[in-house]
């Protein structure tokens, strides 16, 4: 296969994506538990000569419910998309999942998207999969379909470490607590936050260190504190400390606001990518400006130090860009 597709939805798939092998989950993190599923579904599909394919589903199921979001969410649909890429498969389709979506029973789904829009050749599961209304659609009920309609299916097993399964829940739960060492161990790269940048207070470059601002999501638990980070501007690679949580000031949805070294341009509207490579302290409150500028400058020593250690995990932090 050449090429990468992504498609929102199933209305109109391309021929090179038709008869595919395809993995079905909500993949939030593209962990390394993930990539386990991924590496079977590239061998799989090249065994066959034919795409390999990831069915994903946006928002969250879980938010779609809430009354407002919930969810922490490690990776959304622009970041799976480059995951996907980036991991070697052919195609991701993210599926708008809402309230009616929800209402599809499980033999309506194997059949008006399995069946009819990507006429799978393979389906690959993980154990714990459920889809359709009511959660009907279990991995057996999967299997039963594929020999009703003439496709195969695998489920396969979760990947334990350090007495655990790897899981979305334990990323979160890392990064909750800013041990952010085990939170890329579990993903097998550095986790990233994206998004445009916007216009802030404009306080750090009264300070003497001007930040590039991104608005957090509604639910955002990093851990609050400064991180050395690494960001992808375009073709560019710039080195940087960054900031979660403003105690001092307005605390109230603060942005992530990272410090570019040695750079000063105006770049409100781009998109910038920022890679958490260490942890360097928790946050502070400061008893004045003098002193939160002292801190800011040794953070920016300390996440330098870090920066020049810092390696990629894997290949795919690499493939991310994020090292050359």
């Amino acid at each position: 296969m050449s090429g990468f597709t992504r498609l929102s939805g199933l209305d109109h798939v391309p021929d090179a994506l038709k008869r595919c092998v395809v993995a079905i989950g909500n993949f939030d993190g593209f962990h390394r538990g993930h990539q386990h599923v991924f590496a079977a579904l590239k061998a799989r599909a090249r065994e066959r000569g034919v795409a390999a394919v990831v069915l994903t589903f946006e928002p969250h199921p879980r938010d779609v419910f809430a009354p407002e979001p919930v969810m922490f969410r490690l990776t959304e649909a622009d970041a799976k998309a480059r995951l996907a890429e980036a991991l070697g498969l052919d195609g991701i389709v993210v599926m708008p999942f809402n309230r009616q979506f929800s209402q599809i029973e499980a033999e309506e789904f194997v059949s008006r998207f399995l069946i009819k829009a990507l006429d799978v050749s393979r389906v690959i599961v993980g154990e714990d999969f459920h889809f359709g209304h009511h959660r009907r659609g279990t991995p057996d009920f999967l299997r039963a379909s594929g020999i009703r309609h003439g496709f195969a299916v695998e489920t396969l097993d979760l990947i334990d470490e350090n007495g655990g399964p790897i899981s979305s829940s334990r990323v979160r739960e890392a990064l909750r607590g800013a041990d952010l060492d085990d939170a890329n161990q579990l993903l097998g790269y550095h986790w990233f936050v994206e998004g445009e940048v916007i216009p802030g207070d404009k306080r750090g470059r009264q300070l003497g260190f001007p930040t590039a601002n991104m608005a957090a999501p509604k639910v955002f638990d990093l851990a609050q504190g400064v991180y050395a980070v690494r960001a992808r501007l375009g073709e560019r690679l710039l080195d940087g400390v960054a900031s979660y949580g403003k105690p001092m000031f307005n605390n109230e949805r603060p942005p992530f606001e990272t410090w570019l070294f040695e750079f000063d341009e105006d770049i409100y509207g781009e998109h910038l990518s920022v890679a958490l490579i260490g942890h360097v302290r928790g946050q502070l409150v400061f008893s004045g400006l003098d002193e939160l500028v002292a801190a800011v400058n040794r953070d920016a020593d300390a996440a330098r130090a870090i920066l020049a250690n810092a390696r990629p995990i894997g290949e795919l932090d690499r493939k991310l860009g994020f090292f050359g």
